[in-house]
């Protein structure tokens, strides 16, 4: 993986501002610590930071070719698992190739579909092509929205990056926040509306979007949305079907010129995608996988099994390490560690998040990165197969509002009498009620069928994004690229119209994926109960968050003071969280987390230097 970034202007000569690019792609050294180059013209500057994965000789950008009297340069983040096939319908119609790169493939596809390159392929990306016969800037994001790309139109200047910090780099970019942005942090956070930057004027590709920028301005268009339609197989049928799309995700996925590992949590999905890489090790003779999981100091002394997580991780990750008998390690986070590093999750980020569930796997994927440079993992699975709870619980199915985000009262009551001015739940409400517009819907879906399409597009939309945005920060924070095969656009595509019925068969919770890894899993891991990533349960976490927090009320110059209800919040604090009432968000954000998701809101205030204008 890599990071991008550039500056397109008409109206500036652009040849004598390398400086500034430089600037913006050295932010981003450590999504690319292997090498750099820029491209520099009159009227477009782009830099690029590489993580050397495929191909390290032919694969540098930005990497330009030249067709007739006109030349095309791309800046890539990214993988694609379909480059040879790509690759043999350019060379049928006459095109060479210098490297083995998907780079070199990427771009030749441009220069031969225009911008109807991106129906051809399958992978995560997120790059931008100039084109300079059509003196025109061309970015995309991959469908699902793995890989990240930000931009701002100030002016006469058009500026992206692969994170919002690259773009903070800028001169002409400062960074504000208003009254949405402010919505999103406190309304949604830490999920942000598709698109939304937070910040004022900083915008994100969505997923399934491609946009160019030329002398006409920008457009903007989706190349890629949910079709929904009859599933006509049956259960055996479609149950089979699934198996031989994640069998063939995981084997593209593999494709890698560096060590690659996977996540291991002894749940269904790690687990499916640990055995399907060994059993490919073993074919290939590339000798053992190494595995991954992550556990917290003292967990097995102060871990509480409760409705969301039934038991711990680390004895069924040694099942399976077992099992497919991979050279595994535990990684063990103390607590000391799990709160310093909330300040590197919010510089990872960019903007505050999912508090201790992101400094957690900030520290497990720099443990990750120091004998792997690729991870696996298995993230999506939960959104497209059905396996949270707010698929089967009434109050959810029944529910008007985002159904892991149901504490948008308790949020309001937290803010200051100014900022508990703006229109909080109403702004959340439209948001959620705009993405409910977007919902493809089949002709003749009953009541219950219709409503359990609308949760899994507000969870393909929304929740999953979310995971992956902070996947994507945390791995690429500490130069590791982290894949995730249920995200094949394929898999989504097909399950998507898969019935409810089929999805929960036998009366399970993602029964049909159980069905699809018979043979491939043993049977008590087929059969464990869903848990979600694991948390801290030690009350030195919380004790420890607690005096941070405290900190934070009692020195004047915190920023986060001229934003909240200071007497709501040091009640909050004193009762860990629990005069709070809900979780924060989803199912691990309770009272510590919250009060951490605070402590982050008022450590980017301070690091952004963010200046608040409502």
């Amino acid at each position: 993986m890599c990071g991008i970034v550039g500056w397109v202007d008409y109206e500036k000569d652009l040849k004598n501002k390398k400086s500034v690019i430089e600037k913006m792609a050295q932010t981003l050294s450590k999504r690319g610590p292997d090498d750099t180059g820029f491209y520099v013209s009159e009227n477009a500057l782009m830099g690029h930071r590489r993580l050397i994965v495929v191909d390290p000789e032919g694969g540098a950008q930005p990497m330009t070719r030249t067709v007739g009297d006109y030349a095309y340069t791309i800046v890539y983040n990214g993988e694609l698992y379909n480059t040879e096939d790509i690759r043999k319908l350019l060379v049928g119609k006459g095109y060479g190739f210098k490297s083995y790169s998907d780079t070199e493939v990427l771009l030749v596809s441009y220069i031969e579909w225009g911008e109807e390159c991106v129906d051809y392929l399958n992978g995560i990306f997120a790059f931008g092509i100039w084109d300079e016969r059509e003196e025109k800037i061309f970015l995309a994001r991959d469908r699902l929205g793995v890989k990240p790309l930000f931009y701002v139109h100030k002016g006469s200047s058009f500026i992206f990056g692969s994170e919002i910090k690259a773009l903070m780099a800028h001169p002409e970019i400062d960074a504000v926040i208003d009254g949405e942005g402010l919505m999103e942090v406190f309304g949604l956070g830490p999920a942000r509306s598709p698109g939304s930057g937070v910040f004022k004027g900083v915008k994100e590709i969505k997923p399934g979007y491609c946009m160019s920028f030329s002398r006409n301005g920008e457009k903007s268009r989706r190349y890629w949305q949910l079709e929904s339609k009859r599933h006509a197989e049956d259960l055996q049928t479609t149950a089979e079907h699934v198996r031989g799309l994640l069998l063939d995700a995981v084997e593209r996925q593999l494709v890698s010129d560096v060590p690659v590992c996977t996540f291991l949590s002894g749940g269904l999905d790690s687990s499916a995608i640990s055995s399907i890489t060994s059993r490919a090790f073993k074919r290939q003779g590339k000798g053992r996988l190494k595995t991954y999981s992550i556990e917290y100091e003292d967990n097995d002394i102060y871990f509480k099994a409760n409705e969301y997580q039934p038991d711990s991780d680390s004895e069924w990750a040694g099942v399976m390490a077992d099992c497919i008998a991979s050279e595994h390690r535990n990684v063990v986070v103390d607590i000391p560690d799990l709160v310093n590093a909330l300040e590197d999750a919010v510089k990872a980020n960019d903007l505050p998040g999912m508090a201790d569930v992101d400094s957690s796997l900030f520290l497990f994927c720099r443990e990750v990165r120091k004998d792997a440079t690729v991870a696996l993992s298995g993230e999506c699975a939960d959104e497209i197969f059905g396996g949270y709870p707010w698929f089967r619980r009434l109050e959810d199915m029944n529910g008007d509002t985002f159904p892991w985000s149901r504490s948008v009262s308790e949020r309001l009551g937290i803010l200051s009498g100014k900022l508990g001015e703006l229109p909080l739940e109403e702004y959340v409400r439209s948001k959620y009620r705009e993405t409910l517009k977007e919902v493809p819907h089949l002709d003749g879906e009953s009541g219950g069928q219709r409503r359990m399409r609308e949760l899994f597009y507000l969870n393909y939309k929304w929740f999953m994004l979310t995971l992956l945005n902070r996947k994507d920060r945390m791995s690429m924070a500490n130069s590791l690229e982290v894949r995730v095969p249920f995200a094949d656009h394929r898999i989504v595509e097909y399950t998507w119209n898969i019935p409810w019925e089929m999805k929960f068969c036998d009366n399970r919770e993602k029964g049909l994926l159980r069905r699809a890894l018979i043979d491939i899993l043993p049977k008590g891991v087929i059969e464990r109960r869903k848990s979600p990533y694991p948390k801290t349960h030690h009350p030195e976490y919380t004790k420890r968050v607690q005096e941070w927090m405290r900190s934070i009320l009692n020195d004047p110059e915190s920023p986060i003071l001229e934003l909240i209800n200071v007497p709501r919040v040091k009640e909050i604090v004193e009762t860990a969280g629990k005069s709070f009432g809900r979780p924060w968000f989803g199912q691990l954000m309770t009272g510590p987390q919250m009060i951490a998701y605070l402590i982050q809101v008022d450590l980017w205030l301070r690091h952004y230097n963010v200046n608040i204008k409502i």
